[in-house]
């Protein structure tokens, strides 16, 4: 299983059915999300600058929880990967470095 979301560069972001185990293994909560992870990365609420060339991307399920999608991706390339999903709660004081 291979699936294909296009982030907001429009760049090809692939999440595989061995790293989306992988991701499910460190993050329990995420089991099932498969489908909302990929449409996170479509269609988020918005898209934040992380480390080492990764993008975050935030897509809200409710008015106080959200689900943050760690990529990366190579214009260049027009290639991209998922790194790591999960859900948080209190986003604010997440960004703000709690």
């Amino acid at each position: 299983m291979k699936d294909i979301a296009y982030s907001v560069n429009n760049i090809p972001i692939r999440l595989t059915g061995e790293w989306w185990t992988h991701i499910v293994e460190n993050h329990e909560d995420m089991a099932g999300y498969y489908f909302d992870v990929l449409e996170a990365v479509n269609n988020s609420s918005y898209v934040l600058d992380g480390d080492e060339d990764e993008l975050w991307t935030v897509k809200y399920i409710n008015k106080v929880k959200v689900f943050l999608v760690i990529y990366k991706e190579s214009k260049s390339k027009n290639d991209g990967f998922i790194v790591t999903a999960f859900t948080k709660q209190r986003l604010g004081n997440f960004l703000k470095g709690e």
